[in-house]
C-alpha cells in the first residue's frame, strides 16, 4: 500500500450507519422545514458539526479504549463519506426526482392541455400516473408503507437511482484521471478542506487562543440572533442579507433591482482562504453586472427581453475556464491515454487509468442507452452530457484552485440554472431541432440539475486531496465513496417519501413546476429556432473570459480573475458579494501590513469564525427539529 494508512473496515461501516441519520436530518432542514441550507454553500455545516461531535466522543474513547479511538485518516474518511452523501441528498440533486416523476399527471388540467401536448412523450417506466398514489404523496396524511403507495415507486426510482449513480460514477472516474495533475503536478490549494484538515490535525489547533476568539465572535452573533428569533425584545445583530435596492429609486439606477448586503461570519471565514484576485473579481464583476443593467436602462433597451444576457455571458466564461484547465492538463491526459494500454494501478492511484477510462466509456454507453430508451434524440445525448460533465469539472477545478464559498450558476432573474445544458442547447439549436421527446426528457433532468451548488464531484476530488495530505490509502477511499453514493441515493429517496406521505411533498413547484410550467409548456406551444442574441452573448462571455485569462498569463499583477466573472452572475453571489468585499479588504490589509507571517497568525481566527457559526447555527437547527417549531437559520 506504499506506506499509506489503511482505514479500518469498521470505520467505513460507521460512516454507512451515519449516512441515514445525516440524510434524515439534512432533508428535514432543507426541504420540510426550509431552515438552514448547508448544501448551498461550498463547505457543509452539517458535516462539520457531525465531525466535531465525533471528535468529542473520540476524546472519551481514547481515554478508556485507546486502541478503538479514531485517527485523523479515519476522521477524514468519514468527512468525505458524509460530504458525498450530503451532496446527493442536497438541495439541488436527486431530492427533486420524486416530486417530478408524478408532477405532470397530478397538475395536468383541461386548461394547460398537458395531457394532449406531452403525456405521450413521458416514459411510463420513469413516472407515476396513478392519481391516488400521487394524492397521498403530494397532500400527505397517509403512509408510504401501504402497499398501494409503496409499490408504484419502486420501478421509477430504481431506474432514476441507477441512472444517477452512473452519472456520479463517471465523475468519480474523471476525478481519478485528473487527480494527479491537479493535486500533485499543479499543486492546487484546495481552500475548502482547510477546516476539516485543521480540526483533525491534533491538539495544537484546539489550543490556539486566536481560534477561540474567532469562534466566540461568530458564536456570540448567532446566540444573540437566535434568542432574538424566540424573544423579539432582544435586539438582533444584522449579519444576514438585507436588500438596499429600494434606495435606488430614480432612473436609470432603479434597474439595479435586488441589491442585498450581508456580513455572514462563516462566509467571511471561508473567503479569507481564497486568493485576493478572486475576492476582488467576485465583488467587482458583481457590480459590473449591475452596471450593465443600468446601461441597458439608460439606452432604452429594456424592451428587449433578456438584455444584457449576463447569464449567457458567464455561461460562456465557464466553458472557457474549463478549456484552459484542459489545455494545461494536456500532457497529463496524453500520459493517461498511454497508461490505459498497461492496465496496472500505481500504488498511489485510487484506480488504474485503464479502469477509470473504461468506467467513463461504459458509463457513457449506459447513459446513452437509458436516454435513448426514454425517447431522446441520439445525436443530442452526447452533447447534453458533455456540457453537464464539463460544467461540473469546471466547478470542481474552481473549488480546488480558488475555493469560493458559493458557486451555483443559478439565475435570480430566470428562476433557473443557466448552467443547465439545455440553457445552451435550446438557444443554439432551437426547440424544433431538439424535438418534443427530448425536450420532455430534459425537463425531468431538471430534477437533479437545478443549480451547480451541492454535488458529489468536488467532494470526491477534495477527498483525494485529503488522502494525499493525510496519507490515506486512496483505493480504500475510492471504495468508501462508491458505497456512500449507493447508500446516500437509497436513503435520500426513502427519507423524502417517508415524510412526504406524512406531511405532503416539499418544494413541488420549485423542483418540477419551474420546468414543466415555465419552460416545457412554452417550448411546445411556441417552437423557436436559434436565438442568435443569446448565442452571441455566450460567445462574448467566452471571449472576455479568454481575454482575462491571457492577461493573467502576461501580467503578474493583473487583478481581474475570469472565475470572478463566471461566478458573478449566480444567485448566491447576491448574498455574499459584500462578504467578498469585506474579506478582500481584510486580507489585503493583513498581507500589506504584516506579510505572510501575519496571514498565518490570523488564519486560526477565520477558521474560528467558520467553526463558531457552524456550531451554534447548527444547534439552533437541531432545536428547531426537536421542538418542531421555526427557529433561527444563520444561512439564507
Amino acid at each position: 500500500m506504499s506506506g499509506k494508512s489503511s482505514v479500518r473496515i469498521s470505520v467505513i461501516i460507521l460512516g454507512l450507519i451515519l449516512i441515514p441519520i445525516n440524510t434524515w436530518w439534512l432533508i428535514q432542514m432543507e426541504e420540510f422545514r426550509y431552515a438552514g441550507h448547508p448544501t448551498t454553500a461550498s463547505l457543509f455545516f452539517n458535516v462539520i458539526f457531525i465531525l466535531l461531535v465525533l471528535m468529542l466522543i473520540n476524546t472519551v474513547i481514547r481515554r478508556f479504549f485507546p486502541k478503538a479511538a479514531l485517527k485523523q485518516t479515519e476522521f477524514l474518511t468519514l468527512y468525505v463519506m458524509l460530504s458525498v452523501s450530503s451532496a446527493i441528498s442536497g438541495h439541488d440533486q436527486i431530492i427533486g426526482i420524486p416530486p417530478a416523476v408524478g408532477y405532470p399527471y397530478w397538475f395536468a388540467t383541461p386548461e394547460n392541455e398537458w395531457e394532449t401536448i406531452f403525456f405521450n412523450k413521458i416514459p411510463e417506466w420513469l413516472s407515476i400516473s396513478q392519481k391516488k398514489v400521487l394524492q397521498n404523496y403530494y397532500e400527505g396524511d397517509s403512509s408510504l408503507y401501504f402497499r398501494e403507495n409503496l409499490i408504484p415507486w419502486i420501478r421509477p426510482l430504481a431506474w432514476w437511482g441507477a441512472f444517477y449513480f452512473v452519472v456520479i460514477f463517471i465523475i468519480l472516474c474523471l476525478n481519478s484521471v485528473i487527480r494527479k495533475q491537479w493535486i500533485e503536478h499543479e499543486k492546487l490549494s484546495y481552500p475548502i478542506i482547510q477546516l476539516p484538515l485543521a480540526m483533525t490535525s491534533g491538539k495544537t489547533f484546539w489550543s490556539n487562543k486566536v481560534l477561540w476568539l474567532g469562534f466566540a465572535v461568530a458564536a456570540s452573533i448567532d446566540i444573540i440572533n437566535g434568542l432574538h428569533y424566540i424573544f423579539p425584545v432582544i435586539p438582533s445583530l444584522p449579519v444576514k442579507q438585507r436588500n438596499i435596492g429600494h434606495l435606488f429609486t430614480s432612473k436609470p439606477f432603479n434597474a439595479i433591482g435586488w441589491f442585498p448586503i450581508s456580513f455572514y461570519p462563516f462566509a467571511i471565514g471561508l473567503c479569507f482562504f481564497a486568493p485576493l484576485d478572486l475576492l476582488f473579481s467576485g465583488w467587482f464583476f458583481y457590480l459590473f453586472s449591475k452596471i450593465q443593467r443600468i446601461i441597458v436602462a439608460t439606452m432604452g433597451w429594456r424592451s428587449v427581453p433578456g438584455l444584457p444576457f449576463y447569464d449567457e455571458q458567464v455561461f460562456g466564461a465557464a466553458v472557457v475556464i474549463f478549456a484552459f484547465a484542459l489545455w494545461g492538463s494536456r500532457e497529463h491526459i496524453k500520459k493517461v491515454l498511454k497508461e490505459t494500454t498497461k492496465g496496472k494501478r500505481k500504488p498511489d492511484e485510487p484506480i488504474s487509468y485503464r479502469n477509470a477510462v473504461l468506467g467513463i466509456v461504459v458509463g457513457m454507453v449506459l447513459l446513452f442507452l437509458f436516454c435513448r430508451r426514454a425517447g431522446m434524440n441520439p445525436w443530442l445525448i452526447l452533447p447534453y452530457f458533455a456540457i453537464y460533465f464539463i460544467l461540473w469539472m469546471t466547478i470542481t477545478r474552481i473549488r480546488a484552485q480558488l475555493g469560493p464559498p458559493v458557486h451555483d450558476f443559478w439565475s435570480y432573474t430566470a428562476g433557473a440554472s443557466f448552467g443547465h445544458p439545455d440553457m445552451m442547447l435550446v438557444p443554439l439549436l432551437g426547440t424544433r431541432r431538439i424535438g418534443h421527446n427530448s425536450l420532455t426528457m430534459i425537463s425531468f433532468f431538471w430534477s437533479f440539475n437545478k443549480g451547480f451548488r451541492g454535488h458529489p464531484a468536488p467532494h470526491q476530488l477534495e477527498g483525494f486531496k485529503l488522502a494525499e495530505q493525510a496519507n490515506i490509502n486512496s483505493r480504500r477511499l475510492f471504495g468508501a465513496i462508491i458505497l456512500s453514493s449507493i447508500v446516500g441515493i437509497i436513503f435520500c429517496f426513502w427519507t423524502l417519501l417517508h415524510f412526504s406521505y406524512k406531511t405532503g411533498a416539499p418544494g413541488v413547484s420549485y423542483y418540477a413546476g419551474v420546468y414543466f410550467e415555465r419552460y416545457l409548456t412554452h417550448w411546445l406551444y411556441y417552437p423557436e429556432g436559434t436565438n442568435y442574441s443569446q448565442v452571441m452573448a455566450m460567445g462574448a462571455g467566452a471571449i472576455f473570459a479568454g481575454f482575462l485569462m491571457m492577461m493573467r498569463w502576461r501580467f503578474v499583477a493583473w487583478p481581474f480573475h475570469p472565475v470572478g466573472y463566471a461566478l458573478s452572475g449566480s444567485w448566491t453571489m447576491n448574498l455574499v458579494w459584500f462578504v467578498f468585499l469585506i474579506s478582500w479588504a481584510l486580507k489585503a490589509v493583513i498581507l500589506k501590513q504584516g506579510g505572510y507571517r501575519s496571514y498565518k497568525k490570523a488564519t486560526p481566527f477565520f477558521l474560528g469564525l467558520i467553526l463558531g457559526e457552524f456550531t451554534v447555527g447548527t444547534l439552533w437547527t437541531i432545536i428547531g427539529v426537536i421542538t418542531k417549531k421555526p427557529n433561527y437559520a444563520f444561512w439564507y
